[in-house]
């Protein structure tokens, strides 16, 4: 079953029973708030759940958004009306890497039907899907937060990672390379790893690329279907569409998925024990 749901299949979804929780996970790195956004306009029902303070811990050693408390997970979702029987699907802005956040940790906290809306926000309103500023206040979900579903590193496994596997790094290539830094304490990569920037996981348009084509990069990558791949991003967002992206080209399965590495590299930067390593080759 793919992880991906195209717009006209939620909307034949949102006119079945049980209906779909809708989760709005829109943001940027560099602004402006998700929230703005969700308040111009949203999916009939969704509900905008924040990224910052609801699908991520407080920032600190263990990185910019590591990955948050059971509880307050389970808290977010619930509030959001996500029920343990009930289809979710999640969207941001367009091309998916935010929304692959919410499919992930819902993955991880065991929901078993979760999707990521092909395309985001923007593709539902080009197909002409309706749009409302009404909040909703849905009826609290009943979902238990279980964690574990999804595999995870710590930074001595993700070094392993990426000597004995692959371990994809998914920023843009300038950051990987160790040219620029914005938002972290050094620039580079961790060593081994390989860049997979997650901007290219789709189209110009934002849609995901078909799983033929995704399969032929990752190839080109050096992932094949038996090999131990991970991947870290800047601080484990991001990281979840290549994870994500991964099941889609038939790579890997949600049965033995991709490993993450939530900390990423702002835990790893952060580190000065951690070697960073710059320039365009793996080493």
């Amino acid at each position: 079953m793919t992880p991906l749901i195209s717009p006209s299949e939620l909307r034949s979804l949102l006119e079945g029973e049980p209906a779909p929780a809708l989760l709005d996970v829109r943001w940027n790195l560099m602004g402006p708030p998700g929230r703005q956004e969700y308040d111009r306009a949203h999916l009939p029902g969704a509900v905008f759940v924040d990224l910052e303070t609801e699908l991520a811990a407080p920032a600190g050693p263990g990185g910019r958004h590591p990955l948050p408390e059971a509880e307050q997970l389970q808290r977010a979702f619930r509030d959001a009306g996500v029920d343990s029987e009930r289809p979710v699907v999640v969207y941001d802005a367009g091309d998916g890497s935010v929304a692959a956040r919410g499919w992930w940790l819902l993955c991880w906290a065991g929901h078993a039907r979760v999707f990521v809306l092909d395309g985001g926000f923007a593709a539902w309103v080009e197909e002409g899907g309706a749009t409302t500023t009404r909040v909703p206040h849905p009826e609290p979900g009943d979902f238990v937060v279980r964690p574990g579903g999804m595999p995870t590193a710590d930074a001595d496994a993700a070094a392993r990672l990426a000597r004995t596997g692959v371990l994809l790094d998914a920023r843009a290539g300038e950051r990987y390379r160790g040219e620029r830094e914005p938002v972290d304490p050094r620039a580079g990569h961790i060593p081994g790893a390989v860049n997979a920037p997650a901007a290219e996981h789709v189209t110009a348009d934002g849609r995901w690329r078909a799983p033929e084509e995704l399969a032929d990069r990752f190839a080109g990558l050096g992932v094949s279907g038996t090999d131990e791949v991970g991947a870290y991003c800047g601080s484990g967002v991001n990281a979840c569409s290549v994870v994500l992206a991964l099941e889609q080209a038939g790579l890997r399965s949600p049965e033995a998925p991709a490993v993450l590495y939530p900390g990423s590299w702002s835990e790893w930067a952060g580190d000065p024990r951690q070697e960073a390593a710059v320039g365009p080759e793996a080493g």
